[in-house]
């Protein structure tokens, strides 16, 4: 549904009432629902078919209504002047008297927030008293969607609003940095860790996975079109379609292209639209030729290694 005010209403309408809508982000699009309410957040899990030990993402407006339920730090507050809104999620204690739903965040103490820079999703958030949980709107495990004809394709009818805001401009999922201990890197996305680094002119580990799951994007499985993907091809099978991140004028057949000149930032942008259509024109398997292991790269290549790790 394209974006006006009378949507962004209705919009509010159905997430006053418990129910769940899918937001454009500017890093994907994400099944929203109110952040304080238990109902609601079951119904994200059950739509996503989500495992429950897998905490949310929630997004807020401001500094002043995040305050409401987190404890701020240093650390938070030099990141959060220099990139929110943008694709940064922060890790961050939870106030006691805090209303989040315990499902949020398998009852631990810390929450991931972030703050959207998508317009429609800040006029939405404006708009309400409560902030919203948003997972990428997708099913567990599977692609992020980067459109309105993405959510469509995951849910169908199943959803009762979708607001369009057209095609995400990161087109992954945000960075996570934990901050209520020494800052710790737990999910490569969109904000390259450099950047992050030059901030807080501090050593910064990266955590990306644990056998215990305390933060969003930590699967083992995840990001995957639902075939086989197999990296660093020099060179693809017969019947494989072929992953490149620039043109290479040895291959011609079967080969998909991130980015005419090689720009990791345009990519990552294309990355999961190219997998989709790899899929919808009926590969059974995807090649993927090394790519670059820098900047955006780095996280192309998390993603594509999660992805990789599906087997049917």
């Amino acid at each position: 549904m394209k974006y006006n005010l009378a949507n962004i209403k209705k919009a509010k309408f159905l997430l006053d009432r418990h129910e769940c809508v899918a937001i454009p982000t500017e890093t994907v699009y994400g099944l929203a629902a109110n952040a304080y309410s238990d109902r609601a957040v079951n119904k994200i899990y059950k739509l996503k078919k989500r495992p429950s030990n897998n905490p949310l993402i929630v997004h807020y407006f401001n500094l002043n209504d995040l305050k409401r339920d987190c404890i701020l730090n240093n650390d938070f507050l030099k990141l959060y002047k220099k990139f929110s809104p943008g694709p940064i999620t922060y890790i961050l204690k939870l106030k006691k008297n805090s209303k989040i739903s315990k499902i949020v965040t398998n009852n631990k103490k810390n929450l991931a927030v972030r703050f959207p820079k998508h317009y429609i999703a800040r006029k939405l958030l404006k708009s309400l008293n409560y902030p919203l949980a948003a997972p990428s709107a997708n099913i567990s495990s599977k692609l992020s969607p980067v459109c309105f004809q993405d959510v469509r394709d995951n849910f169908g009818n199943k959803l009762k609003l979708i607001l369009d805001g057209g095609r995400c401009l990161v087109g992954l999922e945000s960075t996570i940095i934990s901050l209520f201990d020494n800052p710790r890197i737990l999910r490569l996305g969109g904000l390259e860790v450099s950047k992050i680094k030059r901030i807080l002119k501090k050593n910064i580990l990266t955590k990306l996975s644990s056998s215990k799951i305390s933060s969003p994007g930590q699967m083992r499985v995840h990001y995957s079109p639902g075939i086989p993907i197999r990296l660093n091809a020099k060179k693809p099978k017969k019947y494989e379609a072929y992953l490149l991140l620039k043109k290479n004028k040895k291959f011609i057949k079967n080969v998909y292209i991130l980015s005419k000149n090689g720009d990791l930032k345009e990519a990552a942008k294309n990355l999961y639209k190219t997998l989709r259509k790899i899929r919808k024109d009926k590969f059974k398997s995807i090649a993927v030729r090394k790519i670059q292991n820098s900047g955006l790269g780095k996280t192309i290549n998390d993603r594509l290694l999660r992805a990789s790790k599906f087997n049917g």
